[in-house]
């Protein structure tokens, strides 16, 4: 590697460093938890996507032993050659009930299951209409498919359905909406009802990414379009959230889609078939999920309790009840700086900056699970404060 070619990236890191955009990791040495351990000192953890306090379940750590006892450390192979096992499928068939689709096949994470939804699936005679603020993993499944690309503003069902008549004027042979059910950045919630309908009336299909949903948001924690009461054709998620946070992605849908997927999503075929052990702390988790209205309703109320605290405080929040709720600072240094003096008041936090969000909406984005206490909430709550008076926030 060239000298030239390393300055060249040494310089790259320092404009980001100048930008105020560098991201740093902090090595947690405990269990992810409400409190975890970092450096020697026990912080508030806020900024973990354990919406249900399942990441340390002793259910899913027993499930995951018994499974390593039972099936082995890992499969060494991808899913077609020698590489899938009988908890591999119960799980898909489980994810499918719990669902209400035919069938779900499995992904190394939900970035590798948009990454390998679009291509197999709509060719150059098609197209795919994204919401403007989906997430980066469908945005870069979308580019590695054929089909034509469309966009609309977030949320604006003016303009999606003005992309939808393009799509068909253009003579696309088959139209696909994606888009995120619940948008990370921002916690806010398609308008899947109003997007479904506009998918019928166009002969539409609606793909939606229901990460940050599945397991607590709608009945039984169903998802968004369960939350709407509408049908999604195709629905994708995660294991790493709210079903027990390690990792794994999955499609869901019906069944000729998920056999294609089977034989022709690239991820899939030429990726090692995700641990036994991950597997079935997988099927304990939806076990826990499907019956824990009341984790759900200590999640809404802790959401609840957090956001009238921070308004309250005087701190400007972007609307909605989801338990994603973004703190808008809008400058990056200002994010970081408000983001360390909280890790020295003992709160764990993290500030989203460009690229993760548009420049000028910088944000130090909270996110509330079921198992934080009231005490927590407030010891959390008192450090914002001070925290935003010393950087002149408040």
């Amino acid at each position: 590697m060239s000298d030239a070619f390393l300055d060249h990236v040494r310089e790259t890191l320092a404009a980001i460093d100048r930008d105020g955009l560098t991201k740093h990791e902090r090595q947690i040495t405990t269990p992810q938890s409400t409190r975890v351990r970092v450096g020697g000192r026990e912080v508030i953890n806020l900024c973990a996507n354990n919406y249900l306090g399942l990441a340390n379940h002793p259910a899913l750590i027993a499930a995951a032993t018994a499974a390593m006892h039972d099936h082995g450390y890992g499969m060494a192979s991808v899913r077609f050659i020698c590489g899938t096992q009988d908890l591999h499928r119960a799980l898909e068939t489980r994810l499918a009930q719990y669902l209400g689709t035919d069938d779900s096949i499995l992904f190394a994470a939900c970035f590798d299951a948009n990454g390998a939804l679009f291509e197999p699936l709509l060719g150059p005679e098609d197209a795919v209409i994204s919401d403007a603020l989906n997430h980066a993993s469908i945005i870069d499944g979308i580019r590695l498919s054929k089909a034509r690309r469309f966009r609309y503003a977030n949320s604006d069902m003016g303009d999606l359905e003005t992309q939808l008549k393009a799509a068909r004027q253009g003579g696309a042979r088959h139209v696909m909406i994606a888009t995120d059910g619940v948008f990370s950045m921002d916690g806010y919630l398609a308008k899947l009802r109003a997007i479904r309908a506009l998918a019928d009336r166009h002969d539409a299909m609606l793909m939606v990414d229901d990460c940050h949903a599945t397991g607590f948001v709608g009945p039984q924690g169903r998802g968004t379009p369960a939350h709407y009461g509408v049908r999604a054709d195709i629905l994708t998620g995660t294991l790493g959230k709210a079903l027990g946070g390690a990792l794994g992605g999955y499609i869901a849908g019906q069944q000729p889609v998920i056999d294609l997927l089977r034989q022709r999503a690239r991820p899939y075929l030429f990726s090692n078939a995700l641990p036994p052990a991950i597997v079935a702390a997988g099927l304990a988790a939806l076990d826990i999920v499907e019956a824990a209205d009341d984790l759900r309703a200590r999640l809404f109320d802790n959401a609840a309790y957090w956001r009238a605290g921070l308004t309250d405080a005087g701190f400007t929040l972007l609307p909605g009840a989801h338990p994603i709720i973004p703190v808008m600072l809008h400058d990056a240094h200002r994010a970081q700086a408000m983001a360390a003096r909280l890790f020295d008041l003992g709160v764990h936090v993290a500030g989203f900056f460009f690229p993760v969000v548009p420049k000028g909406q910088a944000r130090i984005r909270t996110q509330i699970n079921a198992a934080l206490t009231r005490a927590d909430l407030d010891q959390a709550l008192a450090a914002f404060r001070t925290a935003g008076k010393e950087q002149g926030i408040l």
